[in-house]
């Protein structure tokens, strides 16, 4: 009995002996490691970076990094047409004879009441709401249009029209549920000059904005005109995305146009598309988002559809595609 315990005792006390050993040699063989690899990289800096863009978690990324960039680079371009924009919609509000300014009226009357400067006023509220809303678009799309093509192909089919839409007009619905608080702050601020001096809220920024609306209306106001936002962003995306890609596809098939070329026709025609489908859903949304309660306690409109209703039956039909032009130049970069 004591000849087997010692036995057991040698044989353990070995191979702890073998584990410490093995153990020194890696932790001493480590900064030979390290320094390999750093030589390997100072030798070689783009075999490293490729190696390092190229891990799981980068590629991942990479859609929802990339979109959120290109959407603000866009924004900061386009944010005093965005703001033009705006104000048409709210131009004549509830009178079917109003006015009808034009898109360098408004610029002029912008301008002319303070200073070139205020047609960037909301630009902090549009570069977050890009940040969100087209970062989780572009991402969510690429994530949807990667898994339905392999799935495509495990069958043997080419991917087609009909996924190319559902990818878009699901990464638009989900993304504009995410981005609505940015959305609605961009929409006050620039629509905050309109109101008398004595009235206006003067936001400083979009989390000053975000901050106040939340303590003096509520966390749930943030989601005002949610519903004809994400219908807005699903139209939007089905011409956006759908379009883009399947115009391209057809450029390419027909004809011997340059990539560049192609590319950029390609935006035309999914912007046009863009902009007819979800127009009338962004102008409900404005007045949606812009509303606040009065002296009664009531707000004008009740909800989309009774926005939908009051316009048409106060300012006619085609109000909802006033600035129509104003419009698809704004929607055009994003595509």
């Amino acid at each position: 009995m004591s000849n087997t315990i010692d036995k057991t005792l040698d044989t353990a006390k070995e191979r702890t002996n073998a584990a410490l050993a093995k153990t020194k040699e890696t932790v001493s063989s480590a900064p030979d490691v390290i320094y390999t690899a750093g030589e390997k990289a100072l030798n070689d800096p783009k075999a490293a970076k490729n190696s390092f863009i190229r891990t799981t978690w980068v590629q991942t990324a990479l859609p929802f990094i990339n979109g959120g960039l290109a959407g603000m680079t866009a924004t900061t371009v386009i944010q005093p047409i965005d703001m033009v924009k705006v104000r048409l919609q709210l131009a004549g509000e509830g009178a079917k004879t109003g006015p009808r300014p034009s898109p360098i009226q408004v610029t002029r009357e912008i301008i002319a009441s303070g200073k070139f400067r205020d047609l960037y006023t909301g630009l902090s509220a549009g570069l977050l709401r890009q940040a969100v809303y087209t970062t989780a678009r572009l991402g969510f799309f690429d994530t949807f249009m990667k898994t339905l093509t392999n799935r495509a192909k495990a069958k043997g089919n080419d991917i087609g029209f009909k996924e190319r839409a559902a990818a878009g007009l699901s990464a638009g619905g989900l993304a504009a549920m995410i981005g609505n608080p940015a959305d609605l702050a961009l929409i006050r601020m620039q629509s905050d000059g309109l109101k008398p001096a004595g009235s206006r809220a003067n936001y400083k920024s979009v989390i000053d904005a975000l901050a106040r609306i939340s303590r003096s209306e509520g966390i749930s106001a943030l989601w005002a005109g949610a519903y004809p936002t994400v219908v807005r962003a699903m139209a939007l995306n089905f011409g956006q995305l759908a379009f883009f890609s399947e115009a391209k596809t057809q450029l390419k098939k027909r004809t011997e146009l340059g990539s560049r070329t192609q590319t950029f026709g390609a935006s035309a025609v999914a912007g046009f598309f863009a902009s007819f489908f979800s127009l009338p859903f962004d102008f409900v949304k404005t007045r949606l988002q812009k509303q606040t309660k009065g002296v009664d306690g009531e707000v004008p409109y009740k909800g989309m559809v009774d926005c939908f209703r009051k316009v048409a039956r106060d300012e006619g039909v085609l109000r909802f595609y006033r600035g129509f032009g104003t419009y698809y130049v704004r929607i055009a970069p994003h595509a």
